[in-house]
């Protein structure tokens, strides 16, 4: 063995119905060495028609075998490559183009991004085309035929292309049967290397490549499934299985002969090699056998067996029968199988027959007493598998599950989260809910805040969904969050922010653009709501510039020197007065010394409107609402407050004394004052806001703009 000391080892298990049967080897060039074989039966029924059942005994058996292989090599095995019998095989055949955008060599490399390519595509086909709740798996497949830039090739490895395709055949097992494959190879102590199909492993040494131009079936007739695969124009074409193989004809010796299965099993083997079988029953007498009657009794049994094979074979080559049939493994060896198969497929005897040494030309048995009969073809063959493909699960931690993954050589985060069925949407940092609305016909939107990405570590360190991951990994995946939601204010619109100048009687004001919200005024605080349809209005009627004011709408009304209604528009830069006195056609005069003297109320006049009007012109509700938060801007002159008290009484003293904010102010040079007067004397930022609006009491009531002042009056002023 210290030939092979410094050899990259390939270990390959055939773990059988019956049996495990461990091969190692090497490559060397075109010829496989094989270097150790141990074949070990099981002492129990662990496995029935290529599934586990005792998960904890196969992998005691199996740990046996390693044991024994590790002896005869002096060294560990710590990694296997495995083969998974068909009992609910699945096949997809599809095809992937890749193209590299100009001339490029083609490596080894791309050709297995290729195949991998094809997998991933068989995979998502499969699970779209097959309702069902079981998962699955592929495990195995098989490049059916290349193309380079379009055109038929038998390997592209150094040529160049800008594109490269691929014909592929994918098989596909449920998931039970693969992880109970991997949960016993794990119980004794090793890792898989690489994950095949028994037909797929069997063919690599049953059927070489110059042959595979004929129409072929190999049959790899095990002790609980008989495996099929079929060869054409150079590729193979399709796999299948059924679920019935050698086993079925022990059991029938079994309840002859009323011997245990191990009995049955040696008294089947002796068949056509023993003429009187010799054996003991369950009740401990001698009996005896003829080899004739024993073949007689499995007769019907073979028949019914080589018609389900003979079924399944014209069912994968289009309901016809192929050229020849190639026979694997123990329970194609029975006497009588190969010719009961090809009467069913309606071909010549010779036809059909037995591969074992005479198929192994490429393969040296570098030991002694090695096995080279039809039994060893799969074992061999799998391990041949792991130079022709790289097919392997893995396993990861993910948020305390036991996450299982095909393995395309790539894999990151997101595929694991993917495969534990994590929501898409928590990998990724979630906007809050958006509100979409329209202003003055145009359609916007607000955003939601934007939320807190995932938090992954793997292994601790900390990561993102592109790390790449391996077996055993340990991930934890925090989800991400979303913002809060969009919560817009109407007096954060732009247009909001603007204002309309006027002057009126004399003093300029600034007034705040008015909103309607779904025809409805709505006053700035007003949160916009999804759908909200939004005006943004320009322009006040006069009587809402008289009720912002806090003025009377009476006497003469004119816009920019115009005779006016209290309907009538008022616009940027527009010119308001009221003026005392009537003409006809006019509305009646107001008198503004009569409103003075009785203090601002006079009997006469009609009720104040309740509040600004709408955009149909009824006043609303809120007096108030119009202004929210703004105030008059700029100071009147001497003419302006003369003309504002036009048809006041004189006071007999030009000097007024009241009291503003708790100070005496002395008012003086006019014969009368009003409210605004207030402000020539004292001294109030109206620019500089500090609050939302302003405040003005007179005597501890709400000021009106333009109302008489007496002697000693208490004037209060301030930001609210």
């Amino acid at each position: 063995m210290a030939a092979v000391e410094s050899r990259e080892l390939v270990f390959g298990l055939d773990i059988g119905t019956r049996s495990i049967v461990g091969t190692v080897g090497y490559k060397d060039g075109t010829r496989f060495h094989i270097v150790a074989q141990r074949e070990k039966e099981h002492e129990t029924r662990a496995m029935l028609d290529g599934q586990i059942h005792d998960i904890g005994k196969v992998g005691a058996t199996i740990a046996e075998v390693k044991g024994l292989l590790e002896q005869d090599l002096g060294r560990k095995l710590t990694q296997v490559c495995i083969a998974a019998a068909g009992r609910v095989l699945r096949t997809v055949t599809t095809s992937v183009e890749y193209a590299y955008g100009m001339d490029r060599e083609i490596t080894s490399e791309d050709i297995y991004a290729l195949d991998t390519m094809g997998v991933e595509q068989a995979y998502e086909e499969f699970t779209r085309n097959n309702d069902t709740d079981m998962q699955f798996y592929c495990v195995g497949y098989t490049a059916m035929r290349y193309y380079l830039n379009g055109y038929p090739m038998g390997n592209l490895e150094g040529h160049k292309a800008k594109t490269a395709g691929v014909d592929l055949i994918a098989t596909f097992l449920p998931d039970d049967v693969v992880d109970g494959l991997y949960k016993a190879v794990g119980a004794a102590g090793l890792q898989v290397a690489n994950l095949t199909l028994e037909p797929i492993a069997a063919i690599q040494v049953a059927i070489p490549e110059k042959f595979r131009m004929l129409n072929l079936a190999l049959v790899d007739v095990g002790a609980g499934t008989s495996d099929i695969s079929i060869t054409k124009e150079g590729a193979i074409i399709a796999y299948g299985m059924i679920p019935i193989a050698g086993d079925s004809l022990t059991d029938i010796l079994v309840q002859h002969c009323l011997v245990d299965f191990e009995t049955a099993e040696q008294i089947k083997r002796k068949i056509g090699v023993e003429e009187h079988i010799e054996y003991t029953d369950i009740l401990g007498l001698p009996q005896s056998i003829a080899a004739g009657e024993a073949q007689e009794l499995l007769q019907e049994n073979i028949h019914r067996m080589t018609k389900e094979v003979a079924d399944c074979i014209r069912e994968l080559n289009g309901e016809k029968p192929v050229s020849a049939v190639f026979v694997v493994g123990g329970g194609g060896m029975i006497p009588g199988y190969t010719q009961a198969l090809a009467e069913q497929l309606g071909i010549a005897r010779e036809r059909v027959a037995i591969r074992g040494q005479e198929v192994m030309q490429a393969i040296s048995f570098d030991m002694e007493n090695a096995r080279r009969d039809s039994l060893m073809v799969t074992p061999i063959g799998i391990c041949l598998s792991y130079y022709e493909q790289s097919n392997n699960f893995i396993f990861v931690g993910f948020n305390d599950q036991r996450v299982k993954l095909y393995d395309n050589g790539r894999l990151s985060v997101v595929e694991a989260a993917i495969a534990a069925g994590f929501p898409n949407e928590n990998l990724f940092p979630r906007r809050g809910a958006a509100v979409e609305y329209t202003v003055d016909g145009k359609s916007r939107m607000i955003r939601g805040e934007q939320g807190e990405a995932a938090v992954i570590t793997v292994n601790g360190q900390e990561a993102d969904i592109h790390t790449r991951i391996q077996n055993g990994d340990k991930v934890v995946l925090v989800p991400s969050t979303a913002g809060e939601a969009a919560h817009p204010l109407l007096e954060k619109l732009p247009e909001m922010g603007e204002q309309v100048h006027i002057t009126m009687c004399g003093v300029q004001i600034l007034l705040p653009r008015l909103a309607y919200v779904n025809g409805e005024q709505r006053l700035g605080s007003y949160e916009i709501q999804d759908g909200d349809e939004i005006v943004i209005r320009n322009w006040y009627t006069v009587e809402q510039v008289a009720q912002y004011a806090d003025v009377p709408l009476q006497g003469r009304i004119l816009v920019n020197d115009t005779p006016a209604r209290a309907d009538t528009r008022v616009y940027e830069g527009f010119d308001v007065n009221f003026v005392p006195g009537s003409s006809e056609g006019e509305a009646a005069e107001f008198d503004w010394g009569q409103y003075v003297e009785n203090g601002g109320e006079p009997e006469d006049m009609p009720t104040e409107a309740g509040g600004a009007t709408d955009e149909a012109g009824h006043i609303m509700e809120d007096a108030s609402a119009a202004s929210d938060g703004h105030m008059i801007q700029g100071q009147t002159g001497e003419e302006n407050s003369a003309d504002a008290g036009s048809g006041q009484q004189a006071r007999p003293d030009g000097d007024l004394q009241v009291v503003v904010n708790g100070q005496p102010v002395t008012l003086r040079g006019k014969k009368e004052y009003v409210f605004v007067d207030v402000f020539d004397f004292y001294e109030f930022d109206l620019s500089n806001s500090r609050g939302r609006s302003i405040v003005t009491l007179l005597n501890d009531r709400p000021a009106q703009h333009f109302e008489t002042l007496h002697q000693g009056d208490v004037i209060s002023i301030y930001w609210q």
